[in-house]
């Protein structure tokens, strides 16, 4: 059994996901088995219909779209705080009974630093995942501890942004 690492793509620069979704790909296309939490997501994305067509993916995500966790009402926040940990409770189950080799956890970061989800249970999966489970973090603004835990650490950083005019997220470029 060889060991896994952990990955954490972090930074305000666009291509957090895109980089874990690369990540999905090359071990679906090495016939490994992959489970993908998309914390505060619920939008339907280019990346997401494109998952469903291939086998050995397990997609857990929102029911729907909430809009930024910040500004969503009382009511909303409690139901993304109760879909994350039960998305992140399922995840850590199927990684504890070897039913995965990679797991993606994207945007944990921001569900992290907004106590989104049970933080000691995203630090004791972290801290203590399988030995041979690849886990990939992402998001920005990574804790201080999801670093130091990260065998590689990239972050991406944002020079220009076409949002920054202005210019509304596009289907299929970034979502």
């Amino acid at each position: 059994m060889s060991r896994g690492y952990i990955h954490l793509y972090t930074g305000d620069g666009k291509g957090k996901t895109t980089a874990a979704m690369g990540v999905i790909l090359r071990a679906n296309g090495s016939g490994k088995r992959t489970v993908l939490v998309q914390f505060l997501k619920g939008r339907e994305t280019g990346e997401i219909e494109a998952l469903k067509s291939l086998e050995n993916i397990t997609v857990l995500r929102h029911t729907r779209d909430f809009g930024f966790f910040i500004s969503a009402s009382d009511k909303d926040k409690e139901e993304i705080i109760n879909q994350n940990n039960a998305n992140l409770l399922e995840a850590s189950r199927l990684a504890n009974a070897g039913l995965c080799d990679l797991l993606v956890l994207d945007e944990i970061c921001a569900a992290y630093t907004n106590n989104a989800l049970d933080t000691e249970l995203a630090d004791k999966l972290i801290k203590e995942k399988p030995i041979s489970l690849e886990l990939v973090l992402t998001g920005r603004s990574a804790p201080l501890h999801f670093i130091e835990h990260a065998d590689y650490v990239t972050e991406l950083v944002k020079h220009k942004h076409p949002y920054d005019e202005g210019v509304k997220a596009r289907k299929g470029v970034e979502f």
